[in-house]
């Protein structure tokens, strides 16, 4: 299987979610996403009147005035967000794609391949589309996906799972994520999650009325600060989250720290959701799953997805797998955010996950090349390039080039050297622990990839 053929652009919008300000650091964030905001106020889809066409308005305003015989300019309306979500912005992943064709750019920022996935997959969801299975799934799943999640996660894991008792077929990983976020979690209940986090956590979490700790990991090895993490537990938390390997550092969490977190839960009667759709993408060790430590499977929705290992993202196709008391609820929540998942991309997962070992160990090993491709680039481009042992995602500091912060240099990269890449302080409660860092992805083709490091090398200059 090589990753570059079939090479196919695109430029659709991730799975990712809402970019997080903090109420009680708004002032250190809007100043860090200021710029980047002013060059997109033209462009952003929360420009009040965006969905309504310019002419269409004027015609609805031009009819209401003749009326009163005297023609009166269109008012725009403010946008109308809920409360509990309007502190969240566009999404990064949005901002930074629109910008990235606004300039031609190349598009190092976004988690999705411009690679298509393997065609045996593709060929089970034309086959089942012919088959006629193109309505309703059942609402859990079908039964042959069902059945391949379980298997798989007995291989994966060595849990063995009942596929119609414990686990649910989501639309994606981030259905799976707020599922389980809106199902399981009451108003107030407290929830810790790890700074940097993928961004829909906290935008779900403040949905369901939750109160979010963050416990930063930190460069160069994002390790886990244990006593920081045993001393934020408290009477009530509810549940820690946790993404291993980690979007956006690259980190995989290592067994001992595996282990301290779920001695934690046990101690306290806390619940485990572990995100773990970089789980085939594990480079420098093998992949743990948190529910299978002695004792955590009891207490743990483990939350996965097709896209990342198959390069099919845009079939948002994910799955929850949890013991039946936990499955309830993340049941209850999925059957009224989106009752069923598409029946026959269901049908080409179920073919996907039964793929021969031989699959994974060549993905793995065509990743490794990639990664390797893009951290010498970097490195060679001037950047202090941090550890990547899982995900396709590299860290690195930007501030040998002399910029303030990490919006700051995104937006000269995408404008001044035409790259694009993430500016990862929207992943922090507190924008300020991200302003150096810089993310880049290398689930790119092989030329993309040089390209985008041979400008970076052309154009960069250390200050």
């Amino acid at each position: 299987m090589n990753l570059a053929t079939s090479a196919t652009t695109t430029t659709t919008t991730p799975r990712h979610g809402l970019m997080p300000l903090n109420p009680s650091s708004s002032s250190a964030a809007s100043s860090l996403r200021r710029p980047l905001f002013a060059s997109l106020r033209k462009i952003s889809p929360l420009t009040p009147m965006a969905s309504a066409p310019a002419s269409a308005s004027a015609a609805l305003s031009t009819a209401a005035s003749a009326d009163n015989g005297a023609a009166k300019p269109a008012e725009k309306q403010p946008v109308q967000v809920a409360k509990r979500l309007e502190k969240f912005k566009t999404t990064i992943f949005t901002q930074m794609s629109m910008l990235a064709v606004k300039h031609g750019a190349i598009n190092l920022g976004q988690g999705f391949p411009n690679f298509d996935g393997p065609d045996f997959v593709k060929e089970a969801a034309i086959k089942a589309i012919s088959a006629g299975k193109n309505q309703y799934a059942r609402g859990y799943g079908v039964p042959e996906l069902n059945s391949a999640v379980a298997e798989r996660f007995l291989k994966d894991s060595g849990l063995q799972v009942d596929p119609d008792k414990e686990v649910t077929v989501t639309s994606g990983c981030t259905e799976a994520i707020a599922a389980t976020i809106l199902g399981l979690i009451n108003p107030g209940d407290e929830v810790i999650l790890f700074a940097p986090f993928y961004d829909s956590y906290e935008a779900t979490l403040s949905m369901a009325g939750a109160d979010v700790k963050a416990i930063t990991l930190r460069p160069p090895d994002f390790a886990v600060p244990l006593e920081e993490l045993k001393a934020a537990v408290s009477k009530n938390t509810r549940a820690i989250m946790i993404n291993t390997p980690h979007n956006p550092t690259g980190k995989m969490f290592t067994r001992e720290e595996l282990e301290f977190i779920a001695d934690l839960c046990k101690e306290n009667d806390v619940l485990l959701f572990a995100d773990e759709v970089y789980d085939k993408l594990a480079f420098e060790a093998d992949h743990i799953s948190m529910a299978s430590i002695p004792g955590m499977y009891e207490r743990t929705v483990t939350m996965n997805s097709l896209g990342k290992t198959f390069s099919l993202t845009g079939w948002k196709i994910g799955w929850a797998i949890a013991p039946p008391h936990l499955t309830w609820g993340v049941r209850q929540a999925h059957s009224f955010l989106t009752f069923a998942t598409s029946t026959p991309m269901q049908s080409a997962a179920a073919a996907a996950l039964r793929a021969p070992e031989s699959y994974f160990e060549e993905l793995k090993r065509d990743y490794g090349a990639k990664k390797a491709l893009l951290v010498d680039g970097l490195k060679a481009a001037g950047f202090i390039v941090y550890p990547s042992s899982g995900t396709y995602f590299v860290m690195v500091d930007h501030t040998p080039f002399g910029f303030d912060n990490d919006v700051e240099f995104c937006e000269y990269l995408i404008r001044e050297v035409g790259v694009v890449a993430i500016p990862p302080s929207v992943f922090y409660l507190n924008p300020e622990d991200g302003k150096n860092l810089v993310r880049f992805t290398f689930c790119k083709d092989d030329d993309t990839l040089r390209a985008a490091v041979d400008r970076m090398k052309a154009k960069l200059r250390k200050k």
